[in-house]
């Protein structure tokens, strides 16, 4: 694809497979096209399609897949416009050899989700392909209101929705699962011990490995007729089966007292109020019990130095109940760890002997929620590979007896769809000699089976000598009946043995560590000021500003408009598809439709205009706003419309840091960077610059000393602040300690003077 590749410095290193593109047996991508035939002296072009790798390519004319064609498949015009080794000539139509199959052949399944796409800049459309990929799944997702008709094909292929495995009618729908009973042919034998109900587990908040959620939603009724591949259920960012990445919103393009000044976007109280781009993120947070030198750690809620009420959450193996509220500082999972022995002095071995061997000591080694984290505990998961605790063990028992009743249900199961088979086949059937184990006479020779009896018979019983009737064809398909159910019947008992294996044994976990215990915290996040939103054609922006729904400006029938969008960021970026899709969609939302206009062959700039007409709106799209704080119109009609508008992953909240006192560097004794480490702002070459251009020359001495590498003077400046003294002169930075360092290290013997004499340092 020539659109959707990175931004950075591997634009065009890595690239994206067009749609009907596959790669061959020798590694090369191949593309399909029609065959064009030559017959009768007319030249028609057919439904047979042949794949073609680059190189042959270059070796045919191929005509364009919008070239008109009459029904017979020929061609309407004499000439066509084709593609010849890289030019674009208009040939007549005897030269063709194939026609593209698609118009949107050439580009992939990211960008071909963008409508209007022959409208806009190729470098805005791959911001708009990769940062549909950057989407954030919202709680209340909408499929778009203007498509490009593809999006339910990739919301089945990317296997975010469950689809029905085969045709029946749907007896139960919970949140968890769907219950299908499917139709069947009792003569089919792969059915075989098959329940006819099929249950569709649904996935319920698990969480990705962006952080966000992913909960599939049934979408049928209990009574409900479904054919195979219907869309049961919807996944994370789908919505009735079609992807749904973001939502429909009311847009006027028009500036707004200057918050949305260079790609900034204001944005309507109802997208927060309504939870329109509200999202569920989940965090996992990891604990490891090991096996330390002193002594092996321990998970409890006996936390020394800590009070009843931080561990008021925590269950007795000191794991934080589900559903428990948590805040910053909060334990989530209770941990010690032992402290390192001491000689005892000779009183406490005096006080030990009295009173008997005191607790070991430990100190608290707990998993606490870190800053800037508020949620609600969804899951909580232990691993361990020791001997478990009692509760553990009991809970292996119940799951045990909970594994072999289900392995026991489906033997029965298959044991009784055995042994219908067996009776249809047999009825009516003269019998050979039947014993049964030990060897008694069940059935002589001849005799005639009856219904009855063979209801009454034990099939696992009976042994027959020979053959089962004297009907070779008949017996060929009753061993065929028992062979199956025997291959079954030893299936299903391997796979429940090789499931109790697996609860018995315990979890496979790296050495030196005795258990891993996962922690799964759920928080819903608004749209808030500083998170970045976009579109699909590249119109990427930061919230700036959220504004009361009565203070937006409000269409002449008093509608409240959603977002503001800035109309500069339009002209130069020649992305004008959102424009378009902005008129279309304020159209398809009057007359109550969804639009698709596929990429290439879509709608044109006539066909948008006879549905704002067909809509009764305004042909150039534009209508009179009010000032939603004044009442007094704008001075100029505005574009108004829907427009279809994402969250994005990058979110204010993930980025937003503060520290006072953190980690420092082992070597330069400077603070860490970033947030990951808990580190501070870095103070670089500019700004030192620019505090040097204002002359700020104890500013810029702090900077550089005490808040970074002075060591002592950082201490001395603490104890300063505490008696409420004026802070000491700063010391020597330890940068500068190790550059001598480094010289010294070079033979280079460097000397520090000052009046009174040389030293060193």
């Amino acid at each position: 694809c020539p659109i959707e590749t990175p931004e950075g410095p591997n634009i065009g290193l890595i690239t994206s497979l067009s749609l009907y593109a596959r790669v061959n047996d020798f590694g090369f991508i191949e593309t399909p096209y029609r065959k064009v035939v030559k017959e009768d002296g007319k030249v028609r072009v057919t439904d047979e399609i042949v794949y073609l790798t680059a190189d042959q390519e270059d070796k045919y004319t191929i005509a364009q897949a919008n070239a008109p064609l009459n029904p017979d498949g020929t061609f309407k015009n004499p000439y066509v416009r084709a593609r010849r080794r890289g030019e674009f000539p208009l040939v007549p139509v005897e030269e063709v050899d194939f026609m593209d199959v698609s118009p949107g052949q050439l580009v992939s399944v990211s960008t071909s989700l963008i409508p209007f796409l022959e409208h806009d800049d190729a470098n805005r459309a791959l911001m708009g392909s990769n940062m549909q990929r950057q989407a954030v799944p919202l709680l209340k997702p909408e499929a778009p209101l203007v498509g490009t008709g593809i999006e339910e094909k990739v919301a089945r292929d990317s296997r975010a929705v469950v689809t029905a495995e085969a045709p029946g009618e749907v007896v139960r729908v919970t949140a968890d699962e769907i219950v299908v009973k499917e139709d069947r042919d009792p003569q089919d034998l792969s059915l075989l011990g098959r329940s006819p109900y099929r249950v569709y587990k649904l996935i319920k908040f698990a969480r990705s490995n962006a952080g966000t959620c992913i909960n599939q939603r049934p979408i049928v009724r209990p009574g409900d007729r479904v054919e195979r591949g219907d869309v049961l259920a919807d996944g994370p960012a789908t919505d009735g089966g079609e992807l749904a990445l973001g939502a429909n919103v009311l847009v006027a393009f028009m500036p707004w007292e200057g918050y949305n000044f260079e790609d900034a976007v204001v944005i309507s109280e109802r997208l927060c109020r309504d939870d329109v781009f509200t999202s569920v993120h989940i965090e996992e947070f990891e604990l490891q019990v090991r096996d330390t030198k002193r002594g092996e750690e321990e998970l409890t809620r006996e936390i020394p130095n800590v009070g009843e009420d931080a561990v008021k959450n925590l269950d007795e193996r000191g794991i934080v109940r589900i559903g428990a509220e948590v805040h910053p500082g909060d334990i989530l999972v209770g941990k010690v760890t032992p402290k390192g022995e001491v000689e005892p002095t000779p009183e406490e071995r005096l006080l030990r002997a009295i009173f008997g061997e005191k607790a070991k000591d430990v100190r608290d080694a707990s998993l606490r929620v870190p800053p800037g984290m508020d949620g609600v505990v969804v899951d909580t998961k232990l691993f361990s590979r020791k001997p478990r605790d009692e509760r553990t063990r009991r809970r292996d028992q119940e799951r045990i007896a909970e594994i072999r009743k289900e392995g026991e249900e489906r033997i029965r199961r298959i044991k009784e769809d055995r042994d219908r088979f067996l009776r249809e086949l047999l009825k009516g059937r003269r019998s050979g000699v039947w014993k049964d184990a030990d060897g008694n006479l069940i059935v002589g020779e001849g005799t005639e089976l009856s219904e009855e009896f063979l209801e009454g018979l034990d099939f696992d019983s009976v042994r027959p000598e020979g053959s089962w009737t004297q009907d070779g064809k008949v017996d060929g398909r009753v061993e065929e009946v028992l062979k199956l159910s025997e291959e079954l019947i030893r299936g299903v008992k391997e796979e429940v043995e090789a499931e109790v294996e697996k609860v018995q044994h315990g979890d496979e976990l790296p050495p030196g560590i005795l258990q891993i215990v996962k922690v799964y915290v759920a928080r819903k996040r608004k749209i808030t000021v500083g998170d970045k939103m976009a579109g699909r054609h590249g119109n990427k922006g930061v919230v700036a500003k959220i504004v009361p729904e009565e203070d937006m400006p409000y269409l002449p029938d008093g509608t409240p408009v959603d977002i503001v969008l800035n109309p500069l960021g339009v002209p130069s970026r020649m992305n004008l598809g959102q424009i378009l899709e902005t008129h279309l969609g304020w159209a398809a939302h009057k007359l109550g439709i969804r639009v698709s206009t596929p990429v290439f062959a879509g709608a044109t700039i006539e066909d948008v205009k006879e549905a704002l007409k067909e809509a009764d709106l305004p042909e150039d799209g534009k209508t009179v706003l009010y000032d939603g704080r004044t009442g007094e119109p704008f001075d100029r009609p505005v574009t108004v419309g829907y427009i279809y508008m994402m969250k994005l992953i990058h979110m204010a909240e993930d980025k937003i840091h503060a520290r006072a006192i953190g980690p420092y560097s082992l070597v330069t004794q400077q603070p860490l960077g970033g947030k990951a480490q808990f580190g501070g702002q870095r103070f670089g070459e500019m700004e030192v610059w620019a505090l040097e251009a204002y002359g700020a020359a104890y500013t810029l001495q702090e900077m550089l000393t005490v808040k970074s590498d002075d060591v002592m003077g950082r201490a001395r400046t603490y104890e300063a602040l505490v008696k409420g003294e004026n802070p000491p002169e700063p010391g020597i930075p330890e940068a500068f300690k190790v550059l001598v360092r480094e010289m010294q290290g070079l033979g280079i013997d460097v000397m520090l003077g000052d009046d009174q004499g040389e030293w060193r340092p």
